[in-house]
């Protein structure tokens, strides 16, 4: 008979007292399972519950990533929550890359030099974290309802992420999964969560007063894309060459440079090395 496993310490205290001053009315939730806490937030907006709040939970039955993918995670595999905050900035563009800088940097401060042996975490446009070698660790995924913020009408912003604590198993899946442990073997759930959440916070209202553009060359610094060929979703090819400043992917194709903003894309695998 297997015994049961040790429950999560959550910071929840811990984080309380580090966003509280930066958002009025906020808290924390934990919750040990539920659907999706993006689709949960989201019910809360729609029913006119707009205050700022992390959400987090143990096991996720029904989350979804980008362009309706699912992503389903047990107890312990997986780092799943979702911070909902009313949010107004002047521009748009860019939020999901400037939300991506802020979570690489907190879980790798300081990129690992040439011939480190330790993994690279970097960004893949516009929601992805990966590992070199193509390998995923998790995603973004962005959505908004009307609200009410402190100066009175706003958009209420849910911003959920799924990041794999243990890396899921590879069948079946069109890009190599990674993991926390990957990158830091000290790296769980709830440690990770600590170190990701208030300087989120901060980011997101420096990007409601500023935008993406001083959040550009941080990305570029982790771009992934960068000179690799990519297939766009209407069938066009071209070569990657960076990020504009309002965040649009550049590409660079037998037409000219082309912005993308919202098409989604595949990275074309590099031919193998002729002897």
């Amino acid at each position: 008979m297997s015994l049961p496993a040790d429950p999560i310490r959550w910071p929840a205290e811990t984080l309380w007292q580090a966003v509280s001053p930066l958002l009025e009315g906020f808290s924390v939730e934990i919750l040990p399972e539920i659907d999706s806490t993006n689709t949960e937030l989201m019910r809360r907006a729609r029913a006119g519950r707009c205050e700022p709040i992390l959400l987090v939970t143990e096991s996720q039955t029904a989350g979804r990533g980008r362009l309706g993918r699912q992503w389903v995670s047990g107890i312990g595999d997986s780092l799943t929550f979702s911070l909902g905050l009313p949010m107004d900035p002047v521009e748009w563009s860019g939020l999901s890359l400037a939300v991506g800088v802020s979570l690489a940097q907190s879980l790798q401060p300081q990129l690992p030099s040439a011939g480190d042996a330790r993994a690279r975490l970097g960004l893949k446009w516009p929601n992805d974290l990966w590992l070199e070698g193509d390998r995923k660790l998790g995603g973004i995924l962005i959505e908004t309802a009307n609200g009410i913020g402190p100066g009175g009408p706003s958009r209420y912003v849910v911003i959920g992420m799924g990041l794999n604590v243990r890396a899921p198993a590879a069948e079946g899946l069109s890009t190599k999964p990674a993991s926390l442990h990957d990158i830091d073997p000290a790296l769980d759930a709830p440690t990770a969560l600590g170190r990701i959440v208030p300087p989120l916070v901060q980011a997101l209202q420096a990007f409601e007063q500023h935008g993406f553009a001083p959040v550009r060359a941080r990305f570029a610094e982790r771009d992934l894309l960068q000179g690799r060929v990519v297939n766009l979703s209407d069938g066009q090819s071209g070569l990657a060459q960076g990020v504009g400043p309002d965040g649009a992917l550049l590409v660079q194709t037998d037409a000219g440079l082309r912005a993308v903003t919202s098409s989604d894309i595949s990275v074309r695998p590099r031919a193998a090395p002729t002897a």
